[in-house]
């Protein structure tokens, strides 16, 4: 992945035992709550406080390549890949930092979807009642497209 990416969100932490099984090796589902919070993480540092509210995910793929420990320091980031009128495409990557005499090893890596659904009284409804995307708000395309390293 290209780290020079304008919208990219990093989250560092270590791998507690609840994200374990009893062999101390981390849980599949500790990659999405990584990359959730480096998601998070982008998002606050952007002013956008209101996106998870109203952007559901609606597809998610990982690859698994290497185990991560309990104990260990993982660093999760999220790129923003491609945005469109209501969906966004992220691609992510965890690594395990150096632990135990193991080298920094690229855990897992994947991509997602994100859609724009909007909240109470501002989402869209179809006549049967499903719900529908709507367009990104101005502002966050914006948020997420100016490059803040300027």
């Amino acid at each position: 992945m290209d780290d020079s990416s304008l919208a990219c969100g990093h989250f560092r932490t270590r791998v507690e035992w609840i994200d374990t099984d009893a062999s101390g090796i981390y849980h599949n589902s500790t990659v999405t709550r990584f990359v959730e919070a480096a998601e998070a993480t982008l998002m606050r540092e952007r002013g956008l406080g209101g996106y998870f509210a109203s952007a559901p995910r609606v597809r998610f793929e990982a690859d698994f390549l290497a185990p991560l420990f309990f104990g260990q320091e993982a660093t999760a980031t999220v790129f923003l890949a491609a945005i469109g009128s209501s969906s966004m495409t992220w691609e992510f990557e965890v690594w395990g930092e150096e632990f135990e005499g193991r080298p920094r090893t690229r855990a897992a890596r994947g991509r997602y979807v994100t859609v724009h659904m909007g909240t109470g009284q501002v989402a869209a409804t179809a006549d049967d009642g499903s719900r529908r995307s709507l367009p990104w708000p101005a502002e966050w395309v914006a948020a997420l497209t100016t490059d803040l390293r300027a």
